[in-house]
Parts: C-alpha cells; sequence; structure tokens
C-alpha cells in the first residue's frame, strides 16, 4: 500500500513541478509588463493601453493556479488545533476528509467555471478586443489542477504508512516515507 502513496506523490510532485514553472514564467511576464506600463505613463510618452489589462490576466492566472501548488504542498486550509491533537488513525480519516471536501469544491468550481468560461465567449475584452472567454478559461483550469491535486494528496493519505501530523504538514518531499 505504500508503494500507492509513493507513486501518487511521485505524480503529484511532477505535475506541481510543471505549475510551479508556469507560475514563474507568468509571474516574469507580469513583472515586465508592469515595469513596461510604469515605463510608458511616468517616462516614454507611448500609447501602449494594454499592460494593464495583461497585468489583470497574468495575476489572476497566475494566483489561480498556484492553489494547486499549495496543496501539493498541503498548504491549504485546515483546523490545525483540534487535528494536531488527535490520534493517527483519526488524522489519517479526517485529512482524507479534508481533501473530499476540498475536492467537491473544486469540482463545482471546475463546472461551473466551464460554463462562465463559456459565456465569456460572447463578450470582448476592453483593449485587446478577444473574447473573454480566454482569460477566464484560467477558473476550470485552476480548478482541474487542484482536482487532480487533491486526488493525488488524498490518495497519498490514505495509503501512506504514517498519517499526516499536521494539517500543514508537507507530504511534497521526497524520502519522507
Amino acid at each position: 500500500m505504500a508503494g500507492i502513496a509513493t507513486t501518487a506523490k511521485d505524480l503529484s510532485l511532477r505535475l506541481n513541478w510543471l505549475v510551479e514553472r508556469v507560475c514563474v514564467a507568468l509571474l516574469v511576464i507580469l513583472v515586465l509588463d508592469v515595469w513596461l506600463g510604469v515605463l510608458v505613463r511616468y517616462a516614454i510618452p507611448l500609447p501602449l493601453t494594454f499592460t494593464e489589462e495583461l497585468a489583470r490576466y497574468l495575476m489572476i492566472w497566475m494566483a489561480l493556479l498556484a492553489v494547486s501548488s499549495s496543496i501539493a504542498h498541503r498548504e491549504h486550509i485546515g483546523v490545525e488545533f483540534i487535528f494536531g491533537r488527535l490520534p493517527a488513525r483519526a488524522r489519517r480519516w479526517l485529512a482524507v476528509a479534508f481533501d473530499v471536501i476540498a475536492f467537491a469544491f473544486f469540482f463545482a468550481l471546475f463546472f461551473y467555471g466551464i460554463g462562465f468560461a463559456a459565456q465569456g465567449f460572447s463578450r470582448l475584452t476592453m483593449i485587446y478586443a478577444i473574447p473573454k472567454g480566454y482569460p477566464f478559461m484560467g477558473v476550470p483550469l485552476a480548478a482541474a489542477m487542484a482536482c487532480i491535486q487533491l486526488a493525488l494528496i488524498g490518495i497519498h493519505d490514505f495509503f501512506a504508512e504514517r498519517a499526516p501530523e499536521s494539517t500543514g504538514a508537507t507530504v511534497a518531499i521526497p524520502g519522507d516515507e
């Protein structure tokens, strides 16, 4: 059974590695975009109006995608006061229960986010004049990534030899089994 937990954790790590790189790339583009916006507003008088809208969409996508990374490192919300005082068996079941509740939330966000994004294709952004569905796709995409991470972490929690010590216990470190 520990092999299942290790496999789930390894898959979680690989997926998280990719998500973290995407978030860093989005952050780099965001910083460059904001600096460009400051330069064209105060130093170089160019009529570049796209920087504010691009920064908004980059920040939203980055923040939403980072949620799955926090799940992989078990840094999502939990009731630590009660969790740390429970025996190992109860902690395991409570951790899995937290994962199931969070999965239900993110699945609902994914399900309704698809409709939200689909409706966005009928409206255009102010500056780019592209369908708002493209920026809105960040919601179901991030929710799907969160669901995948929650499923992998839930599998790890259920099959791991040791129960998590705390709700914020990092499970995404190799060799902690």
